[in-house]
């Protein structure tokens, strides 16, 4: 199997609770929390780890939120390359609502990280012996680092011989795809952002899609539908596949399996259909469980053959550009 690294520069620790209601100025008593590893990078990694494969994570670490996520990470199996910086990790909480079923997701916004700190931690990536086959850089990027560090790290990881796969959102994702990745995963909202269009058809958003490839920010784009799915385009193919109908106990984490299944596929030499199927299995799997819990094996397989069975055409790419005005899938 092919091999994979993430890099998550604003990691977290997830802790997670519950309450019979959120109501202002009272004390509301929760229920016993639980502490996960949390971050965009961590995630992938944790995930690839529950579906039976192998990831490094490379993350920044300080204080006592950094020694606690080392040790989660020990105790999930994930393998670890942690840089000390200079202030403390931060944490994240996460509320359900037991009556309404809403969430409360709050997020701070992480350590201030100096220019040798984040150089460092650019440079510990590029020295990975040997350099990995995958780089998933995920999540968002905390004070004192530079929009354009993913675009740093995509021309970095190039040298390498890695194929990046970029997840983030925002000025860091717009200068890093001047630079080029290999897979790019934006939500819906993130390339309507990226790309300025807003309110597309489905025949529409494809096209865009493609433009996005032909522009070469990416080879390969999976637009993350969230409850319908997604629409993967390549070069010369497209296809939008819809999500199986789970329970949703929490969308944490969902995108993170998405991009787990699919660089897990990759990595492992299946086409790229079924990656991205595998993906949008894994994504629905992590729905179903609780706080950052992430996906579990056995669902993510048996969504993966509802995703199979439900078969969705292959497009070319030809066909819905020669034709703009056609429907979708």
């Amino acid at each position: 199997m092919l091999s994979i690294a993430t890099l998550t520069m604003n990691p977290a620790i997830d802790e997670s609770t519950a309450v019979p209601y959120v109501l202002p100025d009272q004390k509301l008593r929760c229920r016993a929390p639980r502490y996960e590893p949390g971050g965009g990078g961590i995630n992938v990694a944790r995930a690839i780890r529950k579906l039976g494969g192998d990831a490094l994570a490379c993350l920044p670490v300080a204080g006592p939120g950094g020694e606690l996520l080392k040790q989660l990470l020990d105790a999930e199996g994930v393998r670890q390359k942690p840089v000390p910086v200079g202030e403390w990790t931060r944490e994240n909480l996460n509320v359900f609502e037991e009556v309404s079923g809403h969430q409360f997701r709050f997020c701070m916004p992480g350590p201030t990280l100096r220019e040798e700190e984040w150089r460092t931690l650019l440079e510990s990536v590029r020295q990975l012996r040997p350099a990995p086959d995958f780089l998933v850089a995920s999540g968002s990027l905390p004070p004192g680092v530079p929009v354009d560090f993913y675009a740093l790290l995509a021309a970095r990881a190039r040298e390498a011989g890695s194929r990046i796969v970029l997840d983030t959102s925002g000025e860091a994702l717009a200068r890093a795809v001047d630079q080029g990745v290999y897979l790019l995963k934006p939500s819906l909202r993130e390339f309507q952002a990226l790309t300025g269009e807003r309110d597309l058809d489905e025949s529409a958003l494809v096209r865009a899609a493609g433009a996005a490839v032909k522009r070469g920010w990416c080879e390969l784009l999976v637009l993350s539908l969230g409850a319908g799915g997604a629409l993967w385009r390549s070069a010369t193919e497209w296809e939008r596949l819809s999500a199986p109908t789970v329970r949703v106990r929490s969308s944490v984490g969902a995108g993170d399996s998405l991009v787990a299944g699919i660089v897990l596929s990759l990595a492992q030499g299946r086409p790229l259909r079924e990656a991205v199927r595998f993906g949008v299995a894994t994504g629905a799997a992590a729905v179903m469980n609780p706080g950052t819990e992430l996906c579990h094996r056995e669902d993510a397989e048996r969504l993966y053959k509802q995703v199979t069975e439900a078969r969705a055409p292959l497009r070319a790419a030809s066909e819905i550009e020669e034709r703009p005005g056609s429907p979708g899938a």
